[in-house]
């Protein structure tokens, strides 16, 4: 975790933008610190990108302020921005090689040929592309021209990295791959890291922090753990991770937890959520990982009744969707940890039980 300055480094303040009678951006103000990975999340057109680009000095907001290490950035061209912007495409020039596209934006940098060439060094040693220089970018792979990207990009020492999309490029595995690739290179170097990204995953991945965003505006800032454990509005539940969403009613409080009455689960313990009080309507939400699913009624709370509908075999895990009395689908995730036939583990059409921790029960306001 990036511990916290007296200053954020990155302070946007109100930032609206519109195009014609279209906002894009709406109201947005949130902090980064130095040295943080920060993700912008949400679906197309949520505005994540429309932000990036009034960072970068591409777009002018309509509204609000934007500091970039204590300097308000209102009247600074994005040529004169200690700042980087990393394409969705990489942008790399097809005649020239590797080591000519990484040193390509220190030509106009205020330095001698041999620190040039002593930077571009060190660039391709950090992505580790050094015997890779004298090639072309068609003759490497697509998470290689990635790192030549992030190479150039990094080479002109930016005090702010924006990236778009980066990995959107690449298949799921180098994906993968990647993102602890560029995690590592994050931490060598110290850059701030602001990253846009349509991919849950990959934001959980990457960032300290993401910001969830829809329709121009932020609707939770928070680490990984705490949007995807304790979203805090409906949207941010069903748009991080996988999600099953029940009808219910705040019926009291016992024992340190929220009772609630659901119509097609019953009586429920869930953990507490401060303000919500007796006889309101709430969303109760339910992730597949958090059930528990098994041939024979368990002991405790929250245990409801159900049928086999569809299962589906991943390797290390099944994904079941099982009908419950009241004819609503519920989704529950069981991890095959046995090797070959398990005679306890259920299959279309048995009976089952589905449990869950009351801690586990995302309760919603809003």
């Amino acid at each position: 975790m990036i511990p916290a300055q007296a200053e954020p480094f990155l302070r946007i303040e109100g930032v609206s933008k519109k195009f014609g009678n279209f906002t894009a951006v709406s109201d947005v103000s949130l902090t980064v610190e130095k040295g943080e990975i920060f993700a912008l999340l949400g679906g197309s057109g949520c505005g994540k990108t429309t932000l990036l680009r009034m960072l970068a000095g591409f777009e002018n907001p309509t509204a609000g302020k934007i500091f970039l290490d204590g300097k308000d950035m209102a009247d600074v061209p994005p040529w004169s921005r200690p700042v980087h912007m990393m394409f969705q495409s990489y942008a790399l020039f097809p005649h020239m090689t590797v080591e000519k596209n990484i040193g390509y934006g220190l030509k106009h940098e205020p330095i001698s040929k041999a620190a040039k060439a002593d930077r571009v060094r060190e660039m391709l040693d950090l992505v580790q592309l050094t015997e890779f220089a004298a090639r072309k970018p068609h003759q490497i792979s697509g998470g290689q021209r990635q790192r030549v990207a992030l190479a150039r990009a990094l080479a002109r020492q930016p005090k702010l990295l924006l990236l778009d999309e980066p990995l959107a490029a690449l298949d799921k595995k180098l994906r993968e791959h990647t993102q602890f690739e560029l995690m590592s290179i994050q931490q060598r170097t110290g850059v701030t890291f602001i990253v846009v990204t349509h991919d849950q995953e990959e934001a959980m991945t990457l960032a300290d922090r993401i910001a969830v965003m829809d329709r121009g505006q932020v609707k939770q800032i928070g680490s990984p753990t705490d949007i995807y454990e304790f979203p805090d509005s409906r949207f941010v539940a069903g748009f991080i991770g996988s999600i099953t969403s029940f009808e219910a009613v705040v019926t009291g409080r016992s024992g340190g937890h929220l009772l609630l009455q659901a119509p097609a689960l019953g009586m429920v313990q869930a953990r507490d959520v401060p303000g919500v009080i007796e006889g309101q309507a709430v969303t109760l939400a339910l992730r597949p990982e958090k059930l528990r699913l098994t041939k024979t009624r368990p002991e405790g709370p929250n245990v409801v009744e159900g049928q086999v509908k569809d299962l589906a075999y991943f390797g290390k895990d099944s994904l079941y969707r099982i009908i419950l009395p009241s004819g609503e689908l519920v989704q529950a995730h069981a991890v095959n940890a046995n090797r070959g036939e398990d005679a306890a583990r259920a299959d279309w059409d048995d009976k089952v039980f589905l449990s869950f921790d009351p801690a586990s029960a995302i309760v919603l306001a809003e």
